[in-house]
């Protein structure tokens, strides 16, 4: 063990960036201490989010981990020592189901210890070591885990300080005062939900985040729909200077244009049938904070030069009313069209498009994102066990390549979506405290028709599985059902009705097989 140990002094002094210096200190304990998963932990709110783990599957490393749900947790970052759950303990245990490569039979947790971690002072998350063997933690391990959650403090002290330099000199090329580094938007508290991703794509969309918050400038974000625009203009709200005023959402989509004018800048009582008093418009509800205008790309082109008019001048005038004052609003704008393509083929103002985009954000789709569609599915499952009252909600086999494969055109919001239809059938279909989401559940339809439920796990192995095609012309659910039970019943004739090797074969758990039989009938 002192090789290991060694080995996290030594990285103490290494150029290392934050997120390898925690994933090299997990890796040196995993190797020291005797388990089966480990994993570092930040508190964040009333959550621990993952930083680091080993032996648990990768959607973990997108959950968060309320620490009311979760009692072992919670006990373990209330006391200043190592907490070693006995092995008949009843607490629920977070990572039962998320142990990597277990995906069958006995799937709880045996023997489970942590010890919380404090920096300068406060308490800064926890590590965790879990067994699937019970008794392998003895006082001998209990000692090293006290000594190892020791050199995670000076561990997450060196990371820190060396976040705290970068945002230094970041801070100090761009001009302005000290603020916050890349992971600072990690920890961000939204309205709705954090910016879940570690891919190079939303890496650079962070950092042009950072870049373009605590400047005054007007931002245009674009992308495809339910990429999560909103969630990017909070952030750019959230980390500026004007965080602690209102940020104001109005959908421009959904404004009547009779009745756009009195939306944005108000009116006086008696200005209009129906105005039975002075109401203010958007622009003097966000006065000093930031206004964000979403689906920008829909209004007509008056309410465009209503909009140009107020965003030259600064002056609002409410309707009825022949008194003009000064407003001071951050606009932040987004649309799902091409504004610039818009321009050209003359359905939006070329000077009002050039007053919106001082500063233009992409966001990317999620196909061109990587693994963070299991970080994100991840996100989605624990919201969803918490919703259902699940003990724990995982995937099945297969299902983690299947959500890399799909395209996913309706972006976060469709995975969002997806999760938790999935999770209500597999609900269905497993009833008890733990869940888990087979490939039938998340029931993604290719471009080709047919549903990566279907061919995502062993179909190339099935002779002629091409072949075997719904009636057209049948409701989609219908199709599908058609669809599973001839593939199904000629997988059972490929094994000689033998199940089990069905259910290996097709990539299913024995369980839901037997199951998704008894639906289809067979």
């Amino acid at each position: 063990m002192s090789s290991f140990v060694l080995a996290v002094i030594e990285d103490l002094g290494a150029d290392l960036d934050p997120s390898t210096r925690y994933m090299r200190y997990v890796n040196s304990l995993a190797a020291a201490l005797p388990g089966n998963a480990c994993a570092l932990l930040r508190k964040e709110g009333s959550a621990l989010r993952p930083l680091a783990v080993r032996g648990l599957t990768p959607d973990s490393l997108g959950r968060r981990f309320e620490l009311n749900e979760h009692p072992r947790l919670n006990a373990i970052v209330t006391y200043r020592g190592v907490t070693h759950f006995p092995n008949k303990s009843t607490l629920p245990d977070p990572y039962d189901g998320l142990l990597e490569g277990v995906h069958a039979g006995d799937l709880n947790v045996h023997d489970c210890m942590g010890c919380a971690l404090h920096v300068n002072g406060k308490l800064w998350g926890a590590i965790t070591l879990d067994s699937l063997k019970a008794g392998v933690f003895d006082v001998k391990v209990e000692r090293a885990m006290a000594m190892f959650a020791r050199l995670g403090e000076a561990v997450v002290h060196v990371a820190e300080l060396t976040e705290k330099t970068e945002r230094h000199s970041n801070s100090l090329s761009l001009g302005q005062g000290e603020g916050n580094g890349l992971n600072a938007l990690e920890g961000v508290q939204l309205s709705r939900r954090e910016m879940i991703g570690d891919s190079m794509p939303i890496r650079e969309l962070k950092h042009e985040i950072l870049t373009v918050a605590n400047s005054q400038l007007a931002v245009l974000i674009h992308g495809e729909t339910g990429v999560g625009k909103e969630l990017v203009a909070q952030a750019l709200h959230a980390m500026s200077s004007r965080a602690s005023l209102p940020l104001v959402v109005i959908n421009c989509a959904a404004l009547p244009d009779q009745l756009i004018e009195s939306e944005l800048f108000g009116h006086v009582k008696g200005a209009f049938s129906g105005a039975e008093r002075d109401r203010q418009g958007k622009f003097e509800l966000a006065d000093g904070g930031t206004l964000f205008l979403d689906e920008v790309g829909e209004l007509s082109s008056s309410a465009q030069a209503k909009l140009l008019r107020v965003l030259q001048s600064g002056q609002v005038q409410r309707v009825g009313s022949d008194r003009e004052h000064r407003v001071d609003v951050r606009i932040v704008a987004a649309s799902n069209r091409d504004l610039s393509v818009e321009v050209k083929a003359g359905r939006f103002r070329a000077d009002l498009y050039h007053r919106l985009c001082a500063y233009p954000l992409h966001i990317p789709p999620l196909r061109e994102r990587g693994d963070d569609v299991v970080l994100l599915a991840g996100y989605f499952l624990e919201q969803n066990r918490s919703r259902l009252g699940l003990r724990n909600l995982r995937l099945g086999r297969g299902c983690e390549a299947a959500l890399k494969r799909y395209s996913w055109p309706g972006n976060v919001r469709e995975l969002e979506h997806t999760l938790g239809r999935a999770a209500l059938k597999a609900r269905r279909d497993e009833p008890g405290p733990m869940v888990t989401v087979e490939l039938e559940h998340l029931d993604l339809v290719s471009e080709a028709g047919h549903t990566h439920a279907l061919t995502a796990q062993g179909l190339a192995t099935i002779p002629n599985a091409g072949m075997v095609t719904p009636t057209e012309g049948m409701p989609y659910r219908d199709a599908v059902d058609a669809f599973s039970r001839a593939l199904v019943q000629q997988v059972l004739d490929n094994t000689d009705g033998n199940r089990a090797a069905a259910a290996r074969q097709l990539g299913l758990d024995s369980g839901n097989f037997h199951r998704m039989l008894k639906r289809l009938g067979l």
